[in-house]
């Protein structure tokens, strides 16, 4: 049995490839260590990753040791293991994270850049309006950034989902969870021009009523949508990598400097801890301290 799909093991390579950036060989080196796990896991009757629990990460450790691998060797599947499961925490795949209590020393998730206003303003307006599908481009970019919805939520939002009226749109999150996250008056004009002047012409009946289609009328693909986020910020000038992350990390972390609360941006993002909203907005101590000095009766 082949475990790589049901595991996301392309996905997972996507996103080293097109959002961390890596190298096609260091790429290869992660998918191998995590072809061996999924092997290992498998064989013992676990064949998705929301099965897999701390103790079966500990019992490969062992199982390699026992195989007489080197410490180094070993250290590097522990890093490529957490990185993955952290890919899938992200992705909101799954909603424990089973690397938590490891024995090797724990690596700190790697947050994206924060994109300050003027370069958010700067990459929506990167597609040009020669383009096609530039009505379609510019809907995904502005709907990234107005609801800081991950990749696959995007990708499976459907007309019937989306609310202009009441700028709303329904987004199934991790565990079919849905969620209503609101969107500003910039992104439902763009998003009602793509639907009246784009989108019935690219439908040719096999979109399943999905909102975002390609030239030939199907669903879009996560390679395609980080693609064109990079080719973006390539274009807008921005310095450093840019990827869909990069734009919920953004749409948090604005929310929380304009003064939002923290409680509100979880229900937002869909997350169902609030530490894991923590993670994402790091906001600097002295910002917290400001905010401590306005707010509190004794600050």
């Amino acid at each position: 049995m082949d475990p790589s799909a049901a595991f996301r093991l392309e996905e997972f390579a996507d996103y080293l490839g097109l959002e961390r950036g890596l190298a096609e060989s260091t790429v290869r080196a992660y998918l191998s260590d995590l072809q061996q796990l999924t092997r290992f896991l498998v064989a013992r009757g676990i064949e998705a990753p929301h099965a897999v629990g701390h103790q079966d990460l500990r019992e490969h450790l062992y199982h390699l040791k026992d195989a007489g691998r080197a410490p180094s060797s070993i250290r590097r599947l522990v890093s490529s293991t957490r990185t993955y499961f952290g890919f899938l925490l992200e992705e909101g795949i799954l909603e424990a994270d089973p690397t938590e209590r490891l024995d090797s020393p724990q690596i700190g998730r790697t947050l994206p850049n924060v994109l300050s206003r003027e370069e958010v303003e700067a990459l929506l307006d990167a597609p040009s309006p020669d383009r096609p599908a530039y009505w379609r481009d510019r809907a995904i970019l502005e709907l990234f950034y107005a609801t800081g919805v991950r990749v696959s939520e995007l990708l499976g939002i459907r007309v019937a989902e989306v609310d202009l009226d009441e700028r709303l749109v329904v987004v199934t999150g991790k565990g079919q969870k849905e969620r209503i996250v609101p969107f500003g008056r910039t992104a439902a004009e763009t998003l009602l021009r793509y639907l009246q002047h784009l989108r019935p012409r690219l439908d040719r009946g096999e979109s399943d009523g999905v909102l975002f289609l390609n030239q030939r009328g199907r669903p879009l693909s996560r390679m395609w949508v980080w693609s064109l986020v990079k080719e973006s910020a390539e274009t807008a000038g921005i310095g450093r990598k840019v990827s869909p992350h990069t734009l919920r990390h953004t749409f948090a972390t604005h929310l929380l400097e304009g003064g939002a609360d923290l409680v509100a941006v979880q229900e937002l993002l869909g997350h169902s801890d609030i530490s894991t909203t923590q993670v994402y907005t790091h906001i600097d101590r002295e910002y917290l301290r400001d905010v401590h000095r306005r707010h509190h009766p004794r600050g």
